[in-house]
């Protein structure tokens, strides 16, 4: 129907033959199928912890489908991308949870807390204040306004270099985009932790396509590289108490490092170009799904 031109990933809005409309992320982009193994898995560990994602399918592609795109770039990814990719359900309507709107939604601590646990255990570092790859859905209508997660291609970090990723390594979650909503990081450790066993970790893992593990460096077969997931993230399960993020800012705090930052980065700036405003960490645009669909 349309490609979505934000991000480096340029997915499209697809209709399938189900009748469904699905926001697909091709194999031919740049971010390579790891980013969809990523989707995959984090995608489907959050379903199963409760939390809001769009339902995932796989998609056969035909590139003659966008036989008329004019965009020389996305026919090439299109092109490369025939045979199976990955959807997600597409939520119309559905708008980014921007800092503006996050003033005026009431985010439950617990279910911040939530959101934060996952991204830590799955090294989900690309969920900031400036880019929160979260939406809220619905947006009209009498049902109220929910968070949903979305992208997580940037995910498992650890997946890029196994031999050195330390599964109880911790990062830096401060400038999350929940952070100032008081998450309750540790009761979410103490309710979703026992929940990501073995066991449901290999039924995750399995969900992933043969086609996307294959001539993965250091494993001969698909199912290793599978089991390579489990290990990995059970083990970093069992050490969440040497990762658990719990130190953030307050939206003051935020405000005043943001200005401070500001502040600095005018003053670097050449005479001639204080006039420009500094969109440094902010988006381009507001992203509304709605808007492709006419």
């Amino acid at each position: 129907m349309t490609p979505l031109r934000s991000g480096g990933s340029v997915p499209g809005v697809v209709e399938a033959d189900d009748l469904g409309t699905y926001v697909v992320k091709f194999t031919g982009s740049a971010q390579g199928r790891k980013a969809l193994v990523a989707e995959v898995i984090v995608g489907e560990l959050a379903r199963a912890l409760g939390l809001r994602f769009p339902e995932l399918v796989l998609v056969h592609f035909d590139p003659a489908v966008a036989s008329d795109e004019p965009h020389q770039e996305v026919r090439e990814l299109h092109n490369a991308s025939a045979g199976v990719n990955l959807g997600m359900d597409y939520l119309p309507g559905a708008k980014d949870f921007t800092p503006e709107v996050a003033q005026h939604l009431t985010v439950d601590p617990l279910e911040a807390g939530r959101i934060i646990w996952l991204d830590a255990l799955t090294v989900n570092v690309d969920r900031t204040v400036h880019s929160s790859n979260l939406m809220v859905w619905p947006t009209f209508g009498t049902v109220p306004p929910r968070l949903w997660l979305i992208d997580h291609g940037a995910a498992l970090v650890f997946h890029h270099r196994w031999d050195t990723s330390d599964p109880a390594k911790a990062y830096d979650f401060r400038h999350h985009a929940l952070g100032h909503y008081g998450p309750d990081v540790r009761a979410a450790d103490a309710e979703l932790a026992p929940k990501v066993t073995e066991e449901l970790l290999r039924a995750i893992t399995a969900e992933v396509p043969d086609a996307w593990l294959l001539d993965e460096p250091g494993f001969a077969t698909a199912e290793q590289a599978r089991q390579a997931y489990v290990g990995y993230l059970h083990a970093r399960v069992r050490a969440s108490a040497s990762w658990l993020p719990t130190d953030f800012p307050t939206r003051e705090e935020l405000a005043a490092e943001e200005a401070q930052r500001a502040a600095k980065s005018q003053q670097g700036r050449p005479k001639w170009l204080k006039q420009v405003p500094d969109l440094h960490g902010k988006p381009a645009a507001e992203q509304d799904w709605s808007v492709h669909l006419g």
